[in-house]
């Protein structure tokens, strides 16, 4: 088989490439990615004062860059630097549409930048009247809403904390998360819209309200209603009445450190409850414009759209594309309804020009023969972005032949702990099939085995880390105030070194390759494999739309248990044991054929849309499963529950 990437970019695009441009500033004598990357990571110092300038991030540098920087955690990037995240955003105030928002009912709104920037003078406002001050904190329990855009940019622009919840997240959810944080504004939606339903999100506004003791007003921005019933809620007002005597002028943008904290996250894993990760002011917003304009090459202009809710960092990500001057086109709702065609409607009406997505909904189409390039003008789109989990070599297949031929097809990987990328795209390389192009520049990621040795290049897989500190490490963990969870949680495996928690491997052409969770890896006979290989071949077969692999302890060893969801009308007869047996074998190596395959009518996920590994895992062993509510299906644990196939 000839070697030979999916796609090459065009050399013009290459040459007027912003990062060909950043290239050019830095030094006469990079020539290709490699050579940035590898000069980003030798040369700190000037690399990040240098994405400062070439950004025009708005606010005091001052005259340090970088001090220990030999210490992770214990770096300081810019320890002078005053800033503030939210004026960085809110930069331009013409007429041109800021965001363009669709939901599953009602027609299309837009909001222009000025009409943008004159909303958050108002929050901004009324949440000062309300009391806040710099480093409260402010909650949402929000859609993917221009409202949720708005309120976040307020908060920030008071030097308070925005934190967000998705509104399909149950009580306990909630509490679990923003009961740690103590907020003293909740900014809640009254309904939102699912799969062609309206759900009610005031039953359960009531009873959060009183497990958040600290809240002095919560805020209901009116959704699925006109006037949304407020009986039995405390201190509560809805969002058109709470801005109304506020008149729109000039935003007072409070500078704030570098390290000011601005968002807090919530790990997702499905143990205990959520770790709160803070994240700072000036490392998000250099760490995402970095991957915008040099990653993406996202310009003023451009349509920026990603499928995300308010409960997973893309979010976060996709707010950032407004310190480009970008467009965001926001939408809410269930990707499948009416149909599969909902997202690429809204993508080629609207002129969308970078598309991102998870690595599942292009499994899903590709499962359902969707072909959007042939019902749909993607003429306008240049990037399409993939993450949340493995983007396995067919579905790269299926993007270039069933999407658009000519695209910039980038896989992405990070998450909420760093609130963006390890490794990602770029638009002057080329795209090999099943690999993810590189690691982001500033980022020195690199592979480790066992003993915390690196694995060249083509030589295996092992454990993703980045062996120097860069801007958008988190801040701290909320309520850790000697650093200890923060150091457990990335530090604790190799000294000095950030362990993200990654199985991965670096290919021969320098890109990379994920193979799933670490803790999630299976370990049959002492060797150490990953999910993503199993599913890669698992997921080809005809009957089958998805699957889960986990280890099961058995006679002092682990064994492969694979769970299978079949297409309706298809069952798990001897023969298609045989192929998937046969095909695994084939495909990737005896050690990785499971010693069960077992039908199963559901597979749990979170509300990301990411498969949970441990928690069946936990379940087969008959562990209790805490933090249940960070899963979009938690009903199909109970699928998984005294199995008398797991017992023989």
């Amino acid at each position: 088989m000839v070697d030979v990437p999916l796609w090459r970019p065009h050399t013009s695009d290459v040459v007027r490439s912003q990062i060909m441009h950043f290239m050019h500033d830095a030094s006469a004598h990079l020539a290709d990615y490699q050579d940035v990357w590898e000069w980003s990571v030798s040369n700190p110092e000037r690399f990040w004062a240098q994405v400062w300038d070439f950004c025009s991030v708005i606010g005091e540098k001052g005259t340090r860059t970088l001090v220990d920087g030999d210490r992770m955690p214990g770096a300081q990037f810019f320890p002078d630097a005053r800033l503030n995240y939210a004026e960085n955003l809110l930069r331009r105030r013409d007429e041109a549409p800021a965001i363009i928002f669709k939901t599953e009912a009602g027609p299309e709104r837009t909001l222009s930048f000025s009409e943008l920037y004159a909303q958050v003078s108002q929050w901004a406002q009324a949440l000062r009247a309300a009391g806040v001050e710099k480093g409260d904190r402010v909650a949402g329990f929000m859609p993917n809403a221009p409202e949720t855009i708005i309120a976040m940019l307020a908060a920030a622009s008071l030097g308070a904390v925005w934190s967000s919840a998705s509104p399909d997240f149950g009580v306990q959810g909630v509490i679990d998360r923003f009961g740690q944080i103590e907020p003293k504004i909740l900014v809640a939606v009254d309904g939102y819209y699912y799969g062609g339903k309206t759900i009610d999100c005031l039953a359960k506004i009531r009873e959060i309200q009183p497990r958040l003791p600290t809240l002095v007003k919560t805020v209901i921005v009116p959704y699925v209603s006109v006037a949304p019933d407020l009986s039995g809620l405390s201190k509560t007002v809805c969002a058109p009445d709470f801005i109304a005597p506020y008149v729109p002028g000039p935003v007072v943008f409070e500078p704030v450190a570098f390290t000011h904290p601005l968002f807090i996250m919530y790990s997702s894993g499905t143990t205990g409850v959520p770790k709160c990760i803070v994240h700072g002011h000036g490392g998000t917003l250099l760490q995402h414009l970095k991957e915008h304009r040099l990653q993406c090459d996202i310009r003023p202009n451009d349509r920026v759209f990603y499928f995300t809710t308010c409960g997973w960092m893309m979010w976060n990500w996709l707010a950032s594309a407004l310190a480009s001057q970008a467009t965001l086109l926001l939408y809410d709702g269930s990707p499948f309804h009416p149909d599969g065609n909902v997202l690429w409607d809204f993508a080629a009406r609207r002129g969308c020009t970078f598309f991102g997505t998870s690595a599942k909904y292009i499994d899903t189409l590709k499962a359902h023969g969707l072909r959007p390039r042939d019902s749909h003008d993607l003429s306008t789109i240049r990037t399409l972005a993939s993450t949340g989990s493995p983007l396995v070599h067919e579905s790269f297949d299926y993007v270039y032949d069933a999407i658009k031929r000519d695209i910039h097809l980038a896989s992405i990987s990070g998450g909420t702990d760093i609130v963006s990328c390890f490794v990602l795209g770029n638009p002057i390389s080329p795209v090999w099939r099943g690999e993810i192009q590189g690691a982001g520049l500033g980022m020195a990621v690199s592979v480790f085995d066992e003993s915390g040795a690196p694995i060249p290049s083509g030589a295996g897989s092992g454990e993703l880390v980045c062996t120097r500190p860069f801007p958008a490490m988190p801040v701290s963990f909320w309520n850790d105030p000697d650093g200890k969870r923060y150091h457990a949680a990335y530090f604790e495996r190799f000294e000095n070194v950030w362990c993200h928690g990654d199985w991965i491997e670096r290919t021969v052409h320098g890109g990379y390759i994920i193979h799933g969770r670490s803790d999630a890896t299976l370990n049959p006979g002492g060797v150490r494999i990953g999910t993503a290989e199993i599913y890669r071949q698992v997921e080809q077969i005809p009957d089958i739309l998805e699957s889960i692999a986990v280890g099961q302890d058995w006679q002092s060893d682990v064994r492969v248990i694979l769970f299978v969801r079949l297409k309706p009308g298809c069952t798990l007869s001897e023969g298609l044991i045989a192929d998937i047996r046969k095909r695994i074998r084939d495909g990737a190596s005896p050690r990785h054929v499971p010693a069960k395959i077992i039908a199963v009518s559901d597979i749990p996920r979170t509300k990301s849309g990411k498969i949970t590994e441990l928690a069946v895992r936990d379940v087969i062993h008959g562990r209790t499963v805490r933090n249940v509510e960070s899963l979009a299906n938690p009903e199909a644990l109970a699928l998984y529950s005294d199995i008398p196939a797991l017992r023989e």
